[in-house]
């Protein structure tokens, strides 16, 4: 299917660092970063350039290092690294899916990847490869759904796809509330009205500064990101009013 059928021909995804945990506590479930990246190929071979970010949360949380007294900035340090661990992880099973990628970090490490600049990125998307962007902003007080929301702007995406663990935002926790409203359609301003914890305000606020879509959507099903790509499936759509 061509590129120009779809609605949407580049796109950022969002992956947080818990969703490559699995089933497990801590770390890397290689069977599901395998399941996760076999859909990141599928999305790819509609035709659609993609660009992902992933969290770190399954081996390092900056704020919850802060907490028990390492200093903010240098606790969001050492989570930006975790996320770098985590987009090798991703690069390793993409590639060997047969898919070329290009992993860029905010934080300089030339040794095992190559740093951000932004024309460089975007000339790796038009030549077809998935790049992975690591290291956050490069800055602290950030978080990847920030990190994310940048990202994607600046690549000139056409919406921002935040995988997560439900099919979509709800009006509260549906796995605590079984009357808990799905949203098929929000405004950026409701989510942070309601206090409806998608993303951070501030993500929020660049998404709807610069007029980017963002979907919600879960990752947990083989085949639910290509579906939701292409307008099927269940998923939130969060847009201007």
């Amino acid at each position: 299917m061509a590129s120009h059928n779809l609605k949407f021909k580049r796109i950022m995804f969002k992956v947080s660092g818990e969703a490559l945990m699995g089933n497990l506590p801590f770390g890397h479930d290689p069977v599901t970063i395998q399941r996760i990246c076999q859909d990141i190929v599928e999305v790819c071979k509609l035709g659609i350039q993609v660009s992902l970010v992933v969290g770190g949360g399954n081996i390092f949380r900056g704020s919850s290092a802060a907490a028990i007294g390492i200093e903010r900035s240098t606790a969001d340090y050492m989570g930006m690294l975790a996320t770098v661990m985590n987009a090798i992880a991703l690069q390793s099973s993409l590639e060997a899916l047969g898919t070329s990628t290009r992993v860029v970090s905010a934080i300089p490490m030339t040794s095992i990847c190559e740093p951000y600049i932004r024309r460089r990125a975007i000339r790796h998307m038009e030549k077809g490869r998935v790049v992975i962007f690591a290291a956050g902003t490069g800055n602290p007080f950030f978080t990847t759904d920030t990190a994310s929301t940048l990202r994607a702007i600046e690549m000139n995406c056409d919406a921002l796809f935040k995988g997560t663990q439900v099919d979509g935002v709800y009006s509260a926790d549906p796995k605590k509330n079984v009357d808990a409203k799905h949203y098929t359609n929000l405004h950026y301003k409701q989510v942070i009205q309601d206090d409806l914890m998608v993303m951070d305000a501030s993500a929020i606020t660049l998404a709807r500064d610069n007029k980017l879509p963002i979907v919600v959507f879960s990752i947990k099903e083989q085949g639910s990101f290509a579906r939701v790509v292409q307008g099927k499936g269940k998923y939130t759509l969060i847009t201007e009013e």
